[in-house]
């Protein structure tokens, strides 16, 4: 089901791509457009402790060691997160067709039913790079209130339940750096390629 997804996510976006840019992005002395964080770079995100796909204890430094575009989603989601996951990774692969490596990361807000062996599997259906995290429902809070990231849950019965959550992607580098610029759902992968290469460039 995930692979059908990300399939007619990546479908829809190669039209968008296309189409007219919801944003215009300047370049202009080296200072990058986009959202700007409030409070500056690094005042939002930090450290978190989670499971990986293999129910490893990993923490921001061990998954954190490059570029890195962080979304808050659950893998049980019917649209949104599918196509968010999947414009994430497409500007992934344009920024690794300009030399420049990103890292996607998945963490997921639904530690109920979002076990490791089911993050593991959906970051193989979604990108070969993807890392996908998951952990204790307090390891997944700690780490969305961080990043300031909401969610709760919703309508449905039993194990057939819809999570709210916030769709931002952050950019996030190593270190003391944090999160430098985030990004809407109306932004293109072909927008935060360049977004992302911009803010790359003055590290």
């Amino acid at each position: 089901m995930t692979k059908l997804y990300a399939g007619l996510a990546a479908v829809v976006l190669a039209t968008m791509i296309g189409g007219t840019a919801v944003w215009t992005l300047l370049r202009e002395d080296h200072v990058c457009a986009g959202n700007a964080v409030a409070g500056g770079p690094g005042s939002i995100g930090g450290p978190f402790e989670l499971l990986d796909g293999e129910g490893r204890l990993v923490t921001d430094k061990d998954v954190i060691t490059k570029p890195t575009l962080v979304y808050f989603g659950y893998t049980f989601c019917p649209d949104v997160c599918p196509f968010d996951v999947a414009r994430n990774v497409l500007a992934v692969d344009i920024l690794a067709e300009q030399g420049v490596e990103v890292t996607p990361l998945f963490i997921t807000i639904d530690p109920e039913r979002d076990t490791p062996e089911i993050v593991a599997q959906y970051a193989v259906d979604m990108h070969p790079d993807m890392i996908a995290l998951t952990g204790s429902a307090e390891q997944v809070k700690a780490a969305s209130q961080a990043y300031r990231a909401f969610y709760s849950k919703g309508s449905g019965e039993g194990e057939f339940y819809l999570m709210s959550h916030s769709t931002f992607t952050y950019l996030t580098f190593p270190g003391d750096v944090g999160i430098t610029t985030y990004f809407a759902r109306e932004a293109s992968p072909e927008e935060m390629a360049s977004e992302v290469a911009c803010h790359v460039g003055n590290r």
